[in-house]
């Protein structure tokens, strides 16, 4: 199988390539058929554009269709009709010559894996030998079929990737043989700009053509100049007819619309200066009441300001209007002129062909000219008398426009001095209002504040609605001052309660230590009764009770179920008094300790109670305190501060202190940052350790659920160890049976 040269290896040579081919071989060249120098050896490698190749093993000539394209796709850019340019060509080339590298690589790859296969063919040759000779027979015999069948496969898929690669080479070798697409492109490249050329040179003829065509009729029609002397008279006295309609009819319209331009101007002009007194009334008229209704006048003025630029910018509009009339009027005055003097030239080159055809007429037509001639400067003459009235009245008009800008900028000039004026007389009026701005304000809290503060009682409806607002502070103040000594009464017995139950709660708190002490100190005997007697069954022995008295040696062999001993000696009745002594006591301790409970319960509400009106009391009190600040703010006959009035003043400069205020914002942006789970997670321990009862649940339900992980685990490690156990055990038992009655050699003999 041809392979091609890999990628390390020289060029040329027959020792870079190996083992040498059998046969004569041709070299397979890019670029037409021919053949190999006799100094061609098989096996050598021969220079190609994809690189050095090998010699094809084929006898005779390589015919290769040097005019076959490659594909058809690159046959048919090279077309005329297809628009391929110049840039094709090195496109192609690039793309040849990458397929050409990725050819060879693909062919590399396929020649290193035919190595490695037959390597790997050997290697598994010699594997299964050695398999044959170290294995035995009998798993031969079923290893057999097995092998035979990956046999199979492995044939069947080497012959699949012989046909697939044989596939390959030859189409490899179809289009190594197929010659190079370039010249062929260049060549039709060329073509195509000579039949471009060749178009060019068409439409330049037929051009060139129709020019002299038309120079052959203007020929004709020279020779033809007296019916073309006629047709232009005819013409000259059509146009000259025209341009005097044309010049009466722009004169009638350029006045009509001059003069319902000024008396639109005029109407308008008056409209504004109404306008603008009416509106200068109206401004008066706002500036007096500017105090009661400012909201208005800036409306107003807004509106003002919005017409005033609308007539400005109409005025503008109207302007420009007239200057483009004027342009208008001036180019078609330009237009005239230059008509005039087209008229000038043509009778100048009819006066010329005139002179030339007196030259071969008689006298009579001399005459004819001369009156056409005469006849035509008359007319000329009057068009341009026209031309001149009417840059006569261009002028007038430019003049009357630069007058009506002068008054208008006058008048412009003049309301905009009054806006100024009246601006800033508003300007001073609002900022007179703005130094007041606040009196409804001050007046509206005033009586919010006394509608709040000093609302009258049922009895005093209309006396105290009559009364003057110091009269209302003063009384307000003895009120509040009243209702304060009443408060601090009430917040001194309160206090003293509080310590009352202060102290109870701590000789409370001292019985229930002492009680504690006494219950674990008898636990304490009850656990060395248990520890000095036990029953047998715990592997204790019984020692002697010589330092614990009698009655109690008495109560616990009966609660452990024993009989008691000889040397006690007292009768059944006492053993049974002691007992339920012993048991009434345990009830009276259980009764107490539950009295007990419920008393420390009731203290802890009563605690939490006094807690909760004290903190309202403190709030009531600094509300009252914020309210007496109020009231001293006024004059009054009071005065004097406490300790309790400093201690209040001293918590309301704090709950007012801002940096506590911004603390609480802050861990409020804090909170609401936060994400979901984690608010829930805050707020599941905020409630857990704000309650007592939610801290002993949540103690008690982890402690459960340690215990209960505990025990899980306990108990699977138990079950694992007594699994194992039994398991070890039967393996025991199996193993002694076994070497008990089978391994020995007298197994009948002891079953006999």
């Amino acid at each position: 199988m041809c392979r091609p040269r890999r990628p390390g290896q020289p060029r040329a040579g027959p020792a870079a390539r190996g083992p040498r081919l059998p046969e004569p071989l041709l070299c397979a060249g890019f670029g037409g058929g021919g053949r190999v120098a006799a100094s061609a050896e098989p096996g050598k490698w021969c220079p190609s554009p994809f690189g050095p190749m090998p010699v094809w093993p084929k006898a005779g000539t390589c015919p290769l269709p040097s005019s076959r394209p490659l594909l058809p796709h690159l046959s048919r850019a090279g077309s005329p009709g297809s628009g391929r340019r110049a840039s094709a060509t090195p496109n192609l080339s690039t793309a040849g010559a990458k397929s050409e590298r990725e050819l060879d690589a693909t062919a590399t790859v396929l020649a290193n894996r035919q190595d490695e296969s037959e390597q790997s063919r050997k290697r598994l040759i010699e594997q299964s030998r050695e398999f044959k000779k170290n294995t035995p027979e009998d798993l031969r015999k079923q290893v057999a079929p097995l092998l035979k069948s990956f046999q199979g496969e492995i044939d069947a898929l080497s012959k699949r990737s012989k046909e697939a690669e044989a596939a390959f080479l030859n189409v490899y070798k179809r289009l190594i043989d197929v010659p190079d697409p370039v010249p062929a492109l260049d060549l039709g490249q060329q073509l195509q700009l000579k039949v471009q050329r060749m178009h060019d040179i068409e439409t330049e003829n037929q051009k060139l053509r129709e020019t002299l065509e038309e120079y052959n009729k203007e020929f004709a029609e020279v020779k033809n100049q007296e019916v073309t002397i006629k047709a232009l008279k005819e013409k000259i006295r059509e146009y000259e007819q025209t341009l005097k309609n044309q010049a009466e009819n722009i004169a009638l319209e350029k006045e009509q619309k001059l003069q319902n331009d000024f008396a639109e101007k005029e109407r308008k002009l008056q409209e504004t200066q109404m306008s603008t007194a009416s509106k200068l009334e109206e401004a008066e008229h706002k500036v007096q009441t500017l105090q009661t209704a400012l909201e208005k006048t800036r409306t107003e003025l807004f509106d003002l300001k919005t017409k005033y630029d609308e007539e400005t910018t109409a005025k503008a509009d109207e302007i420009e209007m007239i200057m483009t009339d004027l342009e208008r009027a001036n180019q078609r005055a330009e237009v005239a002129q230059r008509e005039a003097e087209t008229l000038r030239e043509q009778l100048s080159s009819a006066n010329k062909s005139l002179q030339l055809a007196t030259q071969i007429q008689k006298a009579p037509d001399v005459a004819i000219e001369v009156l056409t001639r005469s006849s035509l400067e008359v007319e000329l003459a009057a068009k341009e008398r026209e031309i001149a009235q009417l840059v006569e009245d261009v002028q007038r008009l430019q003049a009357s426009l630069t007058k009506l800008r002068e008054n208008s900028a006058s008048q412009i000039s003049q309301l905009e001095q009054q806006l100024s004026a009246k601006n800033s007389t508003l300007k001073q009026l609002e900022e007179k209002l703005k130094g007041q701005a606040d009196y409804e304000e001050v007046k509206k809290e005033l009586t919010i504040l006394k509608s709040m503060e000093f609302a009258p009682s049922e009895g005093s409806g209309t006396q105290d609605a009559s009364k003057p607002l110091e009269v209302l502070l003063l009384e307000k103040n003895r009120s509040l001052q009243s209702e304060n000594a009443t408060l601090r009464i009430t917040n001194s017995d309160l206090s003293g309660r509080c310590t009352d139950l202060q102290v109870q709660f701590s000789e409370a708190v001292a019985t229930m230590a002492e009680q504690k002490q006494l219950i674990s100190r008898l636990e304490q005997d009850l656990s060395t009764i248990q520890s000095i007697q036990r029953p047998d069954a715990e592997g204790a022995s019984e020692h002697r009770l010589e330092k614990i008295p009698e009655p109690i040696k008495e109560a616990t062999a009966l609660f452990y179920g024993y009989a008691p001993t000889a040397s006690a000696g007292l009768p059944e009745g006492q053993v049974d008094s002691l007992l339920s002594i012993i048991s009434s006591q345990r009830e009276r301790f259980r009764v107490r300790n539950q009295e007990l409970e419920a008393e420390s319960r009731l203290t802890q509400h009563t605690i939490q109670a006094l807690q909760s009106e004290l903190d309202n009391l403190r709030a009531d009190n600094i509300k009252l305190y914020e309210k007496i600040k109020f009231l001293q703010s006024y004059p009054s006959h009071g005065g004097g501060s406490d300790d309790t009035e400093l201690r209040y003043s001293s918590q309301y400069e704090e709950r007012l202190d801002p940096f506590s205020s911004f603390s609480k914002r802050e861990r409020q942006r804090k909170y609401l940052s936060l994400s979901p789970w984690d608010k829930a997670t805050l707020s599941m321990g905020r409630l857990i350790l704000s309650n007592k009862m939610a801290r002993t649940i949540g103690f008690f339900y982890t402690l459960f659920l340690h215990c209960l992980v505990f025990l899980v685990l306990y108990k699977t490690a138990w079950s694992e160890s007594v699994e194992r156990d039994c398991a070890a055990y039967c393996a025991k038992k199996y193993a002694d049976h076994f070497h008990k009655f089978h391994e020995n050699g007298n197994n009948g003999d002891m079953w006999q």
